[in-house]
């Protein structure tokens, strides 16, 4: 937990100092690379788990069925705050 913190307190000053330089512009290509790499590692550790690869039809209905419940929540959660909250046409 302290090198978690340690590091992004080092990036912090780091980027506090380079903050007039130009290498901030290569900062979010950079961040965009080390997205893409860390999401390919993690697909490789999955699809070496052989009793991950094994239960992917468990696995993707549980996702399906958590994706549909939280996008119907917000739906529902929205309607309620524009209907009860925003109420500007209503007089």
């Amino acid at each position: 937990m302290f090198t978690v913190i340690g590091f992004m307190l080092g990036g912090l000053l780091f980027g506090y100092l380079l903050r007039n330089q130009a290498v901030v512009s290569y900062v979010g290509r950079l961040i965009s690379l080390a997205i893409f790499l860390l999401l390919f590692l993690l697909g490789v550790s999955v699809g070496v788990n052989k009793e991950v690869v094994h239960s992917f039809t468990t696995i993707g209905l549980d996702a399906f069925l958590l994706a549909v419940g939280g996008v119907l929540g917000s739906v529902c959660a929205a309607w309620l705050v524009a209907r009860y909250v925003f109420k500007e046409g209503k007089k």
